[in-house]
C-alpha cells in the first residue's frame, strides 16, 4: 500500500479542499403560462404546467 513519505501541510490541504466550498444559485427559468420562476425541465408548482399542458391539478 502507498504511504505518503511526508506530512501534507496545512496550506496544501486546505488549498486542495478549496472548491469544494463554492456555491451556485439555482438556475430559475420563467413559466411561459403564469410567468412564475420555476426550475428548468420541472412542472412549474405555481400552475401545474409542463412543457404546454397541465400535468398537475394545482389547488388554490
Amino acid at each position: 500500500m502507498a504511504v505518503p513519505k511526508r506530512k501534507t501541510s496545512h496550506a496544501k490541504k486546505n488549498s486542495r479542499r478549496s472548491s469544494v466550498w463554492k456555491l451556485q444559485a439555482p438556475t430559475l427559468v420563467r413559466c411561459p403560462q403564469c410567468n412564475e420562476y420555476k426550475a428548468p425541465h420541472r412542472v412549474c408548482g405555481n400552475c401545474g404546467y409542463y412543457k404546454g399542458r397541465q400535468v398537475v391539478v394545482v389547488e388554490d
